[in-house]
């Protein structure tokens, strides 16, 4: 699954490398799974040949439709907005980004170099950790959505250790 899922992003970046002369290549850093069914939101650093962040646009998010054929799709103008899109601020003197979703999961996000990689850090029961994925519960009643609960799982960016934390928003 994490193959399929790393070889759409590739497909889809590289695709625009080749149409912008812009060698970009993702690195995936957490997805979001709902209660409602398989396709997932995932997230990726962009990452440019120089081994920084893209300036322009350090991360993405897209659908990875896995209740269908796994292929990807972006977010629409309300997902973005509403729900899985996210502000990005790049500190090019860091090589990081802050991020806050539009989703309110009680924290921000820092996605920041980790060896010869980046990975997206925050606090998860009390400790910083690196973020692997975001699990909602959630029921839609008419036009209404009711999140019930937030589930945050990660690693310990000290020790390794897995951390995990639920909360109701």
């Amino acid at each position: 699954m994490k193959n399929l899922i790393r070889s759409l992003a590739l497909a889809s970046i590289g695709l625009s490398s080749i149409l912008y002369g812009d060698p970009l290549h993702p690195e995936p850093l957490f997805k979001i799974e709902r209660s409602k069914n398989a396709n997932i939101i995932q997230y990726d650093a962009q990452v440019g040949s120089d081994g920084r962040l893209d300036a322009t646009e350090p991360v993405v998010a897209y659908w990875v439709r896995l209740a269908e054929q796994g292929q990807m799709q972006e977010l629409s103008w309300l997902q973005k907005e509403f729900a899985f899109g996210f502000d990005a601020d790049y500190d090019p003197a860091n090589d990081s980004v802050a991020i806050e979703m539009a989703v309110d999961i009680g924290r921000s996000i820092m996605v920041v170099p980790d060896g010869d990689r980046y990975r997206a850090r925050t606090t998860i029961d009390g400790s910083q950790a690196y973020l692997k994925k975001i699990y909602i519960k959630a029921r839609k009643r008419n036009f209404l959505i009711k999140v019930f609960y937030i589930d945050l799982f990660g690693e310990d960016s000290n020790n390794g250790q897995e951390r995990y934390e639920r909360f109701v928003p």
